[in-house]
């Protein structure tokens, strides 16, 4: 028994000791954002770091003046809901295609679509950026979003998920006559929800913050998302903390507010296709 609460108690303090690791930084970025840039150094490395001795707003209110914030975030809005948008469609059909159909070369492309999971994109980046260079399309939402719309590792979620489903459902709405189509939306995709609401956090999350391909093919602002954003607000004089960290904390919040209202299936659906995967 008492090895048992002794256990728990190690559970308990591992986990929390982990989720420290990623609360304090966040709340350091939100209290710090509140205060006057003189005391945001000095107060860093003390208690006095989560206690903001001074609220003010001011600090956001300088983002929205020294940049083109709404700009940005909604060209980040944009770039990110199409692809996941189109990612959750294109992904999860391909997926059921090789979950379900029976098609010659199936399990070869199945095959390619899983090496390209270890596939890192900086190995493709050059080559892309040159096929983009040659059509005319850096500096535009398209480049942004297109080439990523399909993505290996979404596939093999979607893929997970849809193969441990039971297929007494589909085999009765074949029998009433039913398409493949109409099998997908009407039945398949109502009973994935977790699976879908995974792959598109997840989605949202590498995109959201995606910053090495935005940089390689935006030119200027009027396209430009809020990571390279970020980056740039950084070198502009004069260097103010309170306002970089008021940039960080507007661009983090639609990250957590995601996160947190599609928590739930988020878990769900990362458990279900780990356990069948």
């Amino acid at each position: 028994m008492r090895a048992t609460r002794l256990s728990v108690l190690l559970s308990y303090l591992l986990l929390g000791g982990m989720a420290a690791l990623f609360i304090v930084p966040l709340l350091m970025m939100f209290v710090g954002s509140l205060k006057p840039d003189q005391s945001i150094l000095v107060e860093g490395g003390s208690l006095a770091a989560f206690l903001p001795s001074e609220v003010s707003l001011q600090n956001y209110a300088d983002v929205f003046r020294r940049s083109d914030f709404l700009r940005y975030f909604f060209n980040s809005l944009f770039i990110t809901g199409c692809i996941v948008s189109s990612g959750l469609l294109v992904n999860s059909m391909a997926a059921y295609a090789f979950a379900r159909l029976q098609w010659r070369g199936r399990d070869l492309l199945f095959n390619l679509v899983l090496a390209l999971m270890i596939l890192p994109f900086e190995a493709i980046a050059i080559p892309l950026f040159y096929g983009a260079s040659m059509l005319g399309l850096r500096d535009s939402f398209s480049i942004q979003i297109v080439p990523f719309i399909a993505n290996a590792f979404a596939i093999y979620l979607f893929y997970s998920f849809f193969i441990g489903m039971p297929k007494e459902l589909e085999e009765a709405a074949r029998l009433d006559g039913a398409s493949t189509l109409r099998i997908f939306f009407s039945i398949i995709m109502p009973n994935a929800k977790p699976v879908f609401a995974s792959v598109a956090i997840l989605t949202f999350l590498t995109w959201w913050g995606s910053y090495l391909w935005p940089m390689m093919v935006t030119i200027g602002p009027s396209v430009r998302p809020l990571p390279v954003a970020i980056a740039s607000f950084f070198t502009l004089p004069p260097l103010n903390w309170g306002d970089i960290l008021a940039f960080g904390v507007m661009m983090v919040l639609p990250v957590l507010l995601l996160f947190i209202i599609f928590q739930r299936w988020f878990v769900r659906g990362v458990a279900s296709s780990a356990i069948k995967g």
